[in-house]
């Protein structure tokens, strides 16, 4: 029996050293990750001229081990409230997946070419932002009443919907009419360097989900003028071609997705 309870304290004394191992290596994992990320985040805020440092997560555990290899699974950047040609302020965000450390070692320098396997890059304008650029103060925008996309509610894996039949919905004073109104909005890219977005009305909305308000013949021509607007000089973030444009929650969002391309940190934002 007591060389029972021997093994016994034995085996509870080994499982306890090797939990308390574990945790330890798991802490200096994290700190190393949170170490890597405080100074990726002001690397890109000197290099891209942001006035704060914006959001970065390097995704992927154990995160050592990708830094000895020279090689981050995924970097996620996220800035917000970002000075934006016309609109004012908006949101850039940049996915980086298979990115490659080589050359700037496990903090990334500012200035370092950094390989991507394949890069998500967007610009998210609130509704708020794109009504005072449009001269409709209230505007509410929502994603197409009928989505048949994928799971995640949008056509990319972002969750970004459709581009046809957003629903905007405001109150559009300057056509002479004082109630909101809802009006299926088409959204496209277009210009040489396809960075100009372009919103064209193409008719009232009523029933369930929208403003349920009709709009007399005599006067929906200028109704809908108010809901059509070009937005120039959407440049996404490293300088990635748009392929998508559509809204998740309340927000438009201009997307664009390459692979192996190089990019610098200073070319998330874009002149």
């Amino acid at each position: 029996m007591r060389n029972n309870d021997r093994v016994r304290k034995l085996l509870t004394g080994i499982a306890a050293t090797v939990l308390s191992v574990a945790l330890a290596a798991a802490g200096v994992d994290f700190g190393a990750a949170i170490a890597a990320e405080y100074r990726l985040s002001r690397a890109v805020r000197g290099a891209a001229d942001l006035s704060w440092d914006p959001s970065v997560a390097i995704l992927g555990f154990p995160f050592i081990p990708q830094a000895v290899r020279h090689h981050y699974d995924e970097i996620e950047i996220k800035a917000t409230d970002v000075a934006h040609p016309h609109v004012e302020r908006a949101a850039l965000e940049a996915t980086m997946h298979s990115i490659g450390i080589s050359e700037a070692s496990w903090l990334i320098r500012p200035d370092a070419p950094l390989p991507i396997g394949k890069l998500e890059s967007r610009i998210i304008i609130n509704s708020a932002h794109l009504g005072r650029f449009m001269d409709l103060k209230d505007l509410m925008v929502e994603a197409p009443t009928v989505e048949t996309n994928d799971a995640t509610g949008g056509t990319t894996e972002s969750g970004i919907s459709a581009s046809e039949g957003l629903v905007f919905t405001a109150t559009p004073r300057s056509a002479g009419f004082d109630e909101q109104v809802s009006v299926s909005v088409d959204l496209s890219i277009v210009g040489p360097e396809r960075t100009t977005l372009v919103f064209t009305p193409t008719g009232v909305l009523t029933g369930p989900g929208t403003a349920d308000q009709e709009v007399p013949a005599d006067q929906l021509a200028a109704v809908l003028d108010e809901f059509r607007a070009t937005l120039p000089d959407q440049r996404l973030p490293f300088g990635v071609a748009p392929t998508s444009q559509g809204a998740r929650g309340s927000d438009v969002i201009i997307e664009g997705i390459t692979e192996d391309i190089t990019v610098t940190l200073g070319e998330f934002t874009q002149p």
